[in-house]
């Protein structure tokens, strides 16, 4: 008969702690002194001396760790420095405008202000002189999606609408009047560089350029703001320095001209033996940054000062509320930041210019939000530019914005389509003189590369032609 319990358990030594439980005896026998009651291993591990015990939440008891025989404990990777503010964003924003491996190209045209304005030279890629690349990298004109990296020195291509809207801006300036312009196109056309050729001529002119690179970052809320008193205004001090100190790199031809107005109520000295470019330069505490700008643009708009020329990128986010807000919490409109309001002026013929002026707003299609107000007032300045009937407002719209259609309602559009094959040739043959293009440029590979873009679509053409080499930069 086999026995209840287990024999092993009751043949340990009698030296162990006995557990608490309740003496177990029958009538007949008694269990001798030797051994020990029945126990279960667990209880029994846990009261051994030199366990150690650990409780793991449920009420049991469990041993300690156990010793890996011949493995080492993995060492912690060492960190690097970690990454400074702002670094991710300087990366991402960099620029570089030559490339040491990439071929130079003999033969180049090198663009100045007789070739920008020939229509001779339509068709041709010219070459962008030492002087005037630090005047528009000062000015933030380049961008970093634009594929200045693969080659020996910017270039630039002079298209159709280069020699339309130089012509019109000559024009304008000649007959001492403002050309108020906007450039539009599909995606990936070529709109800011043709911003960038109209700022070129500008500077190799002579005209007093301002320009605005990212309009967004006057209206998302990213810079300090202040209540401008005794006005509806708000002035953004930070960027007003910012731009002042551009305007003052970018035009050395303010050091030409004299103040000659009166400005004892500033609260810094301005006076009438100071040159234009030491009034951007009175004062250095954003506090009395408006104050000194608005002075220097009545200096600016004098009679016999230079023509003007004022460009902004990114026209959308201005013409939309801003993510600012006053004091009592209501939103405020884009154009009621003070900036961004003299530009809104500008482009509405609010402002006079006596000396001439070009005012051009750039529009955007990679980042642009939808605003009803101004999809119908472009259509609708298309259709006066090109002599069409000019199209209604749509009466049930419930997002206008009049203070959209008054800012755009007698402007002028330029558009900006694709190449023409001609011109899209051309770029080829440069592309391949850099090394960047390996392939042989002619008839067959044009119509290829044109027809791949969309018509000629300039982007698309250098995503086609030179994406294997931009992804090994």
């Amino acid at each position: 008969m086999a026995a209840p319990n287990c024999w092993r358990c009751l043949a340990r030594p009698s030296q162990t702690r006995l557990l608490s439980f309740p003496t177990i005896s029958t009538p007949a026998t008694t269990l001798p002194a030797s051994v020990s009651l029945f126990s279960t291993s667990t209880a029994l591990a846990a009261t051994l001396p030199g366990k150690k015990k650990e409780a793991t939440g449920k009420g049991h008891i469990r041993a300690g760790k156990r010793l890996t025989l011949g493995k080492k404990k993995r060492k912690p990777a060492e960190k690097g420095r970690p990454v400074a503010p702002g670094e991710r964003k300087a990366f991402r924003k960099r620029i570089q405008l030559s490339n040491d491996n990439a071929l130079e190209v003999p033969g180049l045209l090198e663009l100045s202000k007789e070739v920008i304005s020939d229509p001779e030279s339509v068709g041709k890629v010219v070459r962008l002189p030492g002087t005037l690349v630090d005047q528009l990298r000062t000015i933030e004109v380049f961008k970093p999606t634009q594929n200045w990296s693969l080659f020996r020195s910017p270039h630039m291509l002079i298209r159709k609408e280069t020699a339309e809207l130089a012509k019109q801006i000559q024009d304008a300036v000649d007959k001492k009047q403002t050309l108020r312009t906007v450039i539009t196109g599909s995606k990936g056309s070529g709109k800011s560089i043709l911003d960038l050729q109209v700022l070129s001529m500008g500077l190799l002119n002579d005209y007093c350029v301002i320009h605005i690179p990212e309009v967004q970052d006057l209206t998302t809320a990213h810079v300090d703001y202040s209540a401008i008193p005794d006005s509806n205004l708000y002035a953004q001090p930070t960027a007003t320095i910012k731009l002042m100190q551009a305007i003052l790199k970018a035009n050395p031809v303010l050091s030409q001209y004299k103040v000659e107005g009166d400005y004892l109520y500033l609260p810094v000295n301005i006076s009438r033996s100071m040159t234009l470019a030491q009034m951007l330069t009175a004062t250095k505490d954003p506090e009395f940054a408006w104050p000194v700008f608005k002075a220097f643009w009545q200096e600016l708009i004098r009679p016999g000062r230079p023509p003007v020329m004022f460009t902004l990128d990114g026209l959308a986010h201005m013409m939309r509320m801003s993510d600012y807000r006053s004091p009592s919490f209501e939103i405020i409109h884009s154009h009621d930041m003070a900036l961004v309001g003299l530009f809104a002026d500008s482009l509405a013929g609010r402002v006079q210019f006596p000396n001439g002026a070009a005012i051009i707003g750039t529009t955007s299609q990679s980042n642009c939000p939808i605003i009803p107000s101004l999809v119908k007032a472009l259509e609708q300045a298309t259709a006066r530019t090109k002599g069409l009937p000019v199209p209604p407002r749509d009466p049930y719209c419930k997002d206008k914005d009049e203070r959209v259609y008054e800012c755009l309602k007698d402007v002028k559009v330029q558009e900006v389509q694709g190449l023409s094959k001609s011109e899209a040739r051309s770029l080829m043959e440069y592309w391949a003189a850099s090394g960047m293009l390996r392939t042989t440029v002619n008839e067959y590979s044009v119509s290829d590369k044109w027809t791949m873009a969309g018509g000629g679509i300039v982007a698309e053409m250098e995503r086609a032609a030179l994406y294997d080499n931009r992804m090994a930069m």
